[in-house]
């Protein structure tokens, strides 16, 4: 999967680049891919590669944010934006924990997750939090979400899906897959809901 250019169906570099990203990784892990193996898979040059990412972690995470960017759902206003809201959590996180990518780098090298979990928001839970902030503030609008600051309220959002992704596999025995989804659809409803 990737992404491309709007103007042409053709690649960009960047594009290319990523994509390649994502195939080293899914075949050897992210300890092994080297960012030489990723231009020879990309048909670009070292340099070419240098010049964008200083190391594999760099590009894995710019792969990351693109592929997360990918599965966040865009609110088509059709109903009131707590229940698209909802939905859209419960969509994604489902999304995220089956997604190869995640899952490979999650169960091989939970270390590059371990900054954006516990030390610093990564750009792309700045989208998450900045998409989920306009959800918020629009379901304010419309009655179906409480009052409060619209980004402390998306972060907290943030917060209980990205635990409900990352600790899946850790209750799966007592809270199988479609229950987890239940009860996360249930939690982040309940949370939103006006008082």
């Amino acid at each position: 999967m990737s992404i491309r250019n709007e103007v042409s169906d053709s690649p960009t570099v960047e594009d290319q680049i990523l994509d390649a990203a994502r195939s080293c990784v899914l075949d050897f892990g992210l300890r092994r891919t080297t960012l030489a193996e990723v231009a020879r898979r990309a048909g670009v040059s070292r340099p070419t590669v240098y010049r964008r990412w200083s190391d594999t972690r760099a590009v894995v995470a710019d792969l990351l944010t693109r592929e997360i960017r990918l599965v966040i759902p865009a609110m088509d206003g059709a109903g009131p934006a707590r229940v698209q809201l909802v939905r859209a959590v419960v969509d994604v996180a489902a999304g995220m924990r089956e997604h190869p990518l995640f899952v490979k780098i999650l169960r091989s090298d939970p270390d590059l997750l371990m900054t954006y979990i516990v030390d610093r928001l990564g750009t792309s839970q700045r989208a998450i939090v900045d998409r989920v902030s306009l959800a918020v503030a629009a379901g304010q609008a419309d009655g179906s979400i409480r009052p409060g600051e619209p980004t402390h309220i998306a972060a907290m959002v943030l917060l209980i899906a990205q635990s409900a992704v990352q600790s899946a596999g850790m209750v799966a025995e007592v809270l199988p897959a479609d229950q987890l989804t239940t009860e996360l659809e249930i939690a982040v409803d309940n949370y939103l809901a006006p008082r």
